[in-house]
């Protein structure tokens, strides 16, 4: 045992030196807060630039009737022409020119937004709206109905949803935080496991190419060093992980006090609604706002709900039963072959479960309680992905508890037999192995 304590200590201090190490540590979180950041930031950043836009109307429906926004001016011409206009767009300040043909009315296609560069699309969308909207008054004024009966009996339904809990409480919860939360931790696992059990079977590679591990048989067994390994590379992944969340939680905290600093001395809900509605008209403001706010404290109240406790427990046992379980098989693997070219042939039967589990991890988040779901959350080669992905929308201790302890028995299994062709290929060199030298490996007696 103490000889495996040595390996374990030997592999994370040589680890946590290297300076690919430090480098991912420090990058790392500054790539998850960037993720995090900048998209909300980009979409704060707006185009200040006033477009005036010149409207050629030869329908006569929709004068003044297109809407002017912060950045958008709408300038009807009349008497003109479509050529006119263009002799002097050069020199004029229009952004585009907009024509309406007399077809509207039959045509959806008889709108022409002319221009020297490519309209965006918020552009775009703002006319088609507007003139919709138009077309359907119209045709509802012209068959007798009014607008504001249609606006009375218009009703929207938003669905609560709302779990018993064992001792007959309740709790609101969210579907789609819930599909977020397990979506991040299965994709998270499977990123892990296939970062650090490629790590694995890379060090014991290099280490058997260079004949290090020679030296190190004298005084450990086969057995003990590739368990030092893998727990060492496991811990070694656990410390980033670790740091990982610690400094992108600071990054992400320094970046709001310095640039955001509002959002420290405002209630979460209200910055978040007050920016959802800050560019909004004000009589459109009066008719949301209750129902958005109403929204958003459910999302809030729903990410309460979340046990990150156990979610944060689950994680921690999946990741680690998971890599270890594929760790000892890449341990195996780097130890069957001289170079990582001819690591190929034995990785495709170990990728496939994991990317297997990829795909019916989708299918788990749209019926977490399917037997598809269900099975590929008990099968130990897929349950560290899977499982994680149910958690988050409630699933029965026997099993939670069915899973962990088959994944743990497979583990074992998988050590067994990687311990096994471990204990052969690490000081076999220059041969080329197939499944059936595999085989004969697995069956040697000690």
């Amino acid at each position: 045992m103490n000889k495996i304590k040595l390996i374990i200590l030997r592999e994370y201090l040589t680890r946590v030196k290297k300076k690919s190490f430090i480098v991912m540590t420090i990058l790392g979180p500054i790539l998850f807060a960037a993720m995090m950041v900048v998209p909300a930031w980009l979409a704060s950043m707006e185009d200040t630039d006033v477009k005036n836009i010149a409207v050629i109307d030869s329908s006569g429906i929709f004068l003044n009737k297109i809407s002017d926004t912060d950045y958008i001016k709408f300038e009807y011409l009349q008497n003109t022409t479509l050529k006119k206009v263009q002799n002097i767009f050069p020199e004029s300040d229009y952004y585009a020119v907009l024509q309406i043909l007399p077809s509207i009315t039959y045509e959806p296609s008889a709108v022409h937004l002319f221009s020297n560069k490519q309209p965006s699309f918020s552009i775009k969308s703002h006319i088609a709206n507007a003139m919709e909207k138009e077309l359907k008054d119209r045709k509802l004024r012209a068959h007798g109905i009014d607008q504001e009966v249609l606006n009375s009996i218009k009703s929207d339904v938003s669905i609560r949803t709302i779990q018993w809990t064992e001792d007959g409480g309740v709790k609101e919860s969210s579907t789609e935080v819930a599909m977020i939360v397990g979506y991040a931790s299965g994709f998270l696992i499977y990123f892990f496991i296939f970062l650090f059990g490629a790590q694995v079977m890379r060090g014991v590679i290099e280490e058997k190419t260079n004949r290090i591990v020679e030296i190190i048989v004298s005084s450990a067994k086969p057995f003990q060093l590739m368990m030092g390994k893998i727990v060492g590379i496991a811990m070694v992944g656990l410390t980033q992980f670790l740091l990982w969340i610690v400094l992108t939680t600071g990054i992400i905290g320094g970046v709001k006090t310095v640039f955001f600093p509002e959002l420290g001395t405002k209630n979460a809900q209200e910055v978040v609604v007050e920016d959802l509605f800050e560019q909004q008209n004000l009589a459109q403001i009066d008719q949301i706002q209750p129902q958005e706010i109403e929204k958003f404290t459910r999302i809030f109240n729903s990410v309460k709900s979340i046990d990150f406790g156990v979610m944060f427990g689950s994680f921690i046992f999946f990741f680690l039963g998971g890599y270890l379980l594929y760790g000892s098989l890449f341990a195996a693997i780097g130890a069957a072959v001289d170079n990582e070219t001819d690591t190929q042939q034995f990785m495709l039967p170990i990728t496939i479960p994991l990317i297997l589990g990829i795909f019916v991890m989708m299918n788990a988040i749209q019926s977490p309680d399917s037997p598809v779901a269900f099975w590929f959350s008990i099968i130990p080669l897929t349950s560290p992905i899977v499982m994680m992905v149910r958690i988050p929308f409630g699933v029965p201790y026997w099993q939670v508890a069915l899973s962990m302890g088959l994944l743990v028995l497979t583990f074992l299994g998988s050590v067994w037999l990687a311990g096994k062709i471990y204990r052969t290929g690490i000081l076999m060199y220059g041969k080329k192995v197939n499944y059936k030298e595999l085989w004969k490996w697995i069956r040697y007696k000690s």
